[in-house]
């Protein structure tokens, strides 16, 4: 099976690398070139020099960029997807994307025969190198069977959340809960440690207790306690995904003011800490407000 991947990032460029060995042939492209040819030094992999390029010959073309409206740019002008996908190719977009757009670059591509699934994948850089991501997939059974054999190859439980656009919309939704459970835990715990509570305390209590999350087990006593904050998620990507899942409430008329609020400050933190900062680091603007660190 002929495979190309759009997308060489942090979750891309392991993922791809999955696909790189029997019964797959892949090919990448990159918008920097120079990590494709990167890539293809280790991998077994032919670099292609633009997105026709890539989609010319493909069975299957996997796009993972940091936007819908990223892929979409995609498809259009002569070195375009358009230009290459041959009728009856398969388009799988792992973006963490849009609904409303994945479901329009799907109407453009069944014009033309081309299949589309929205995929968004959850699991993280170690997920994604291990082969062990959640894929959620928006699509029909049938566009679900062709993609499998490629969903398996980086994807441990692939969920078929419903028509395109759903796989999207389940993302954007745990994303969100993400996001409020660290602004709400980095609220808490700036708190107790400010009156004087041990930070690792309160998490042994909250751990065990009906409080705990992910992000209290997890998280927070591998990065907060630590200060260790390695950069593995952006901040400005978990604001574009709760972003998304507000928009999404709102065009479905569900008052959603948790939500919305958790964009609207994520958006702030985005502004304060910076294009490059770690989603956990969101406690730093907390900490900041309140003149107080969470330490021991």
């Amino acid at each position: 099976m002929n495979v190309s991947f759009l997308g060489l990032g942090a979750i891309g460029a392991p993922m791809a690398r999955h696909l790189a060995k029997p019964p797959f042939s892949l090919s990448v492209w990159n918008r920097t070139a120079e990590r494709a040819r990167a890539f293809a030094d280790q991998t077994p992999a032919r670099v292609a020099a633009t997105p026709a390029d890539a989609a010319r010959g493909a069975d299957v073309v996997v796009t993972c960029l940091p936007t819908s409206r990223e892929v979409e740019s995609l498809l259009d002008g002569s070195d375009g997807l358009l230009a290459g996908l041959a009728p009856n190719a398969l388009v799988i977009d792992c973006t963490s994307g849009d609904p409303a757009t994945s479901r329009r670059i799907a109407t453009r591509l069944s014009e033309r025969g081309i299949g589309f699934m929205d995929a968004p994948v959850s699991g993280g850089v170690s997920g994604a190198q291990q082969g062990t991501l959640t894929v959620m997939c928006g699509a029909d059974a049938g566009t679900l069977e062709r993609a499998r054999p490629v969903l398996e190859a980086f994807g441990k439980k692939i969920v078929l959340c419903g028509p395109v656009g759903a796989g999207d919309a389940v993302k954007a939704v745990n994303q969100a809960l993400l996001g409020i459970h660290i602004w709400a835990l980095s609220e808490g715990l700036v708190a107790l440690s400010k009156a004087g509570v041990s930070p690792s305390l309160a998490l042994d209590v909250i751990n065990a207790s009906s409080g705990r999350s992910n992000v209290s087990q997890n998280l927070f006593p591998e990065r907060v306690l630590t200060r260790a904050f390695p950069r593995t998620f952006r901040l400005a990507l978990m604001e574009k995904d709760v972003t998304i899942a507000a928009e999404f409430a709102r065009e479905n008329r569900v008052p959603s003011p948790l939500t919305q609020c958790a964009a609207d400050l994520l958006r702030v933190a985005r502004t304060e800490l910076g294009e490059e900062a770690d989603h956990v680091e969101t406690v730093r603007l907390l900490e900041r407000w309140a003149g107080s660190e969470v330490a021991e």
